[in-house]
């Protein structure tokens, strides 16, 4: 009878798979054997696999470059890395390895841009796109990053208000963009984004502001979905439209060259997920460059802004079992040495899923489980994975179980606030690196930032 954990795993997914096997019943990432890691770090912890980072980012251009490649496209594919999906050192310093450009989103991503400047991991070459809704403070920093010669420093316009601040405050030439606001998923509870220029307000926005100036070029068209990058009617009807618009733009702004379609590739938030990158990078391609033929304009340099796809995969949270709860006849509540409001915050917010595993005793036999966290709050809890509204891992023994969420390396320390007040002063975890000697083929790891000491809350907090 197979009733192991093991069996439930290869019976429910093809297994092993890229970046997950198992030893002697254990768990190995990316072969690195977790369990060895525990051992030496304890839990819970946090873990960056930083060669991810860099695979990903080669991935995505090998992808839009081979599918230039095929469709005889005749613009350039740029990679940006979407600041916000991670702002951590280490995750610039590996990111930038791949010849990469950076998206903004506030004013103090420019003294970021400034810092990686100064440690000399990016020179004034980059292209730097300035998106979101721009207070003066914002506006400010761009034209000092242009006055100091980031020369293809790219503020998109969020707003036609935007462009009064941009007059006042940058004083050299400089390259703009517009961001249209889309129209949403039906889902939605609003029709169009809060973000951007409505399609039928930016020809006119264009040449009653823009068209002649003699400081100001429109360079580029941002075109962004927040459903992200899918194959569905509605993503396809509303790259269409952007198009159009492009096509419209650039017969009478022949400056106009860069086409930005966002972020929105995926990633894998279960062991079934299934996505074709190869094919929408072809046909994205694809449709550009018909639309743009059957209108007779030159095809655009494309630009993606690619945050969660960048980093995402490269991140693991473990934790240990604590605790086991029989609540009822039906629900048993394995209890973590964390919280996940605070250590995952997507998954309380956003109901966010990500690929849990058992770490070890993987010949034991499974049941359904509840995970608890710490806090005592009721919405601090994980029943369901995304292929299935349950959660297995192996039944209770003498010995610690471990458990692992897999690709959680974007956004939940900035949304969780790294090194702030945590919900129930539950601290945040160590945090380590680990990455690949080069050498030896080895991998190594180094401790980022211990757990969260009581003393760093209470002086936040005035005590």
């Amino acid at each position: 009878m197979k009733n192991k954990y093991i069996d439930l795993i290869e019976q429910t997914f093809e297994f092993p798979q890229d970046e997950f096997t198992v030893e002697d019943n254990e768990l190995y990432f990316h072969n690195v054997p977790l369990m060895d890691v525990i051992k030496q770090y304890g839990t819970p912890l946090k873990i960056t696999y930083l060669p991810k980072i860099s695979s990903q980012i080669q991935r995505a251009k090998r992808l839009f470059n081979v599918a230039m490649a095929k469709a005889d496209y005749q613009g350039t594919y740029n990679y940006c890395y979407c600041t916000k999906s991670s702002h951590f050192s280490f995750v610039f310093e590996e990111a930038l390895k791949n010849d990469i450009h950076i998206e903004t989103s506030s004013a103090y991503d420019i003294h970021l841009v400034n810092a990686l400047y100064d440690m000399g991991l990016i020179d004034k070459d980059r292209y730097i796109i300035c998106n979101g809704f721009k207070r003066p403070q914002y506006i400010e920093n761009i034209a000092t990053l242009v006055a100091n010669g980031f020369y293809n420093t790219i503020p998109v316009l969020d707003n036609k208000e935007e462009f009064d601040l941009v007059e006042q405050h940058i004083t050299k030439p400089c390259n703009l963009g517009i961001r249209i606001a889309a129209e949403e998923e039906p889902k939605f509870d609003f029709y169009t984004s809060r973000l951007g220029i409505r399609y039928n307000d930016i020809i006119d926005f264009y040449k009653e502001r823009i068209k002649g100036s003699k400081r100001f070029r429109l360079k580029m068209l941002h075109f962004f979905i927040n459903t992200g990058i899918k194959d569905t009617a509605y993503y396809w009807n509303e790259l269409s439209k952007c198009l159009q618009l492009y096509c419209e733009l650039k017969k009478i702004c022949p400056e106009l060259d860069s086409l930005n379609i966002g972020g929105g590739f995926p990633i894998k938030n279960s062991l079934a997920f299934d996505y074709d990158y190869e094919y929408m990078a072809e046909e994205i391609i694809s449709q550009i460059k018909n639309i743009c033929g059957m209108n007779g304009v030159a095809e655009p340099n494309i630009f993606t802004e690619f945050g969660s796809f960048t980093v995402g995969e490269s991140g693991a949270t473990l934790f240990s079992v604590i605790n086991h709860k029989q609540q009822n006849d039906r629900e048993c509540w394995y209890m973590i040495d964390s919280s996940f409001m605070t250590t995952l915050p997507d998954i309380w917010g956003i109901n966010q899923h990500y690929p849990l595993l058992a770490i070890n005793h993987w010949d034991h036999e499974y049941q359904r489980v509840f995970l608890g966290g710490l806090t005592c709050d009721s919405e601090d809890f994980y029943s369901g994975e995304s292929h299935s509204n349950a959660v297995f891992l192996p039944k209770p023994c003498e010995e610690t179980q471990y458990i692992g969420f897999f690709h959680t390396g974007a956004y939940q320390e900035s949304i969780g606030g790294f090194g702030g007040i945590q919900h129930c002063l539950t601290p945040a975890p160590k945090h380590i690196i680990i990455d690949i000697d080069k050498a030896t083929g080895e991998y190594y790891t180094r401790l980022f930032s211990k757990e969260q000491s009581y003393r760093s809350m209470l002086r936040i907090l005035g005590y």
